[in-house]
């Protein structure tokens, strides 16, 4: 039986599902049962402004965003599906930083709901550095559904993986 690494932390009672799925070769049918919609999202101008509109609709007061684009080797080199990070520059007497967000290419072909998982998980680290209980109320204040998806994203990844 393969290691569940994408599903670490999770209860043993689950895992157990998640193997018998495994074993019957039903994971991948699973997932794409629960999530048949596809990306929208099909170049770096449109994850721009997919991501702009989640921001602009749910965390207003947030500071704008200079880059959103996918990045191809975020998976295999981070071992990440997404980042955020804030450039700072000297721009004249002051220190000016811009905040940009790369997420995993994987996500261009993925389903829409993972991607929009993904995306939320960013935006709410403009306002929360730490995964704790703000930073899981703010994801779930954009994505109700989000501890949902984010455990199926895993089966997700892991499904991929086999």
């Amino acid at each position: 039986m393969p290691e569940l690494k994408y599903l670490q932390g999770y209860a043993p009672e689950l895992l157990a599902q998640v193997r018998l799925l495994i074993a019957e070769g039903r994971l991948t049918d699973y997932v794409a049962r629960r999530h048949p919609e596809p990306s929208p999202v099909r170049n770096e101008r449109e994850l721009y402004d997919y991501v702009c509109a989640l921001k602009a609709r749910y965390m207003k007061s947030a500071p704008p965003l200079a880059k959103v684009v996918f990045d191809p080797k975020l998976h295999v080199l981070k071992n990440a599906l997404g980042t955020h990070t804030a450039v700072s520059r000297v721009q004249g007497g002051r220190l000016q930083a811009k905040r940009e967000i790369r997420i995993a290419a994987l996500f261009k072909d993925g389903p829409a709901d993972f991607l929009r998982t993904i995306a939320v998980h960013e935006l709410a680290h403009l306002k929360e550095r730490e995964h704790d209980k703000a930073f899981y109320a703010l994801c779930r204040h954009m994505e109700p559904d989000y501890p949902t998806l984010e455990f199926e994203l895993r089966l997700w990844l892991t499904a991929r993986e086999l």
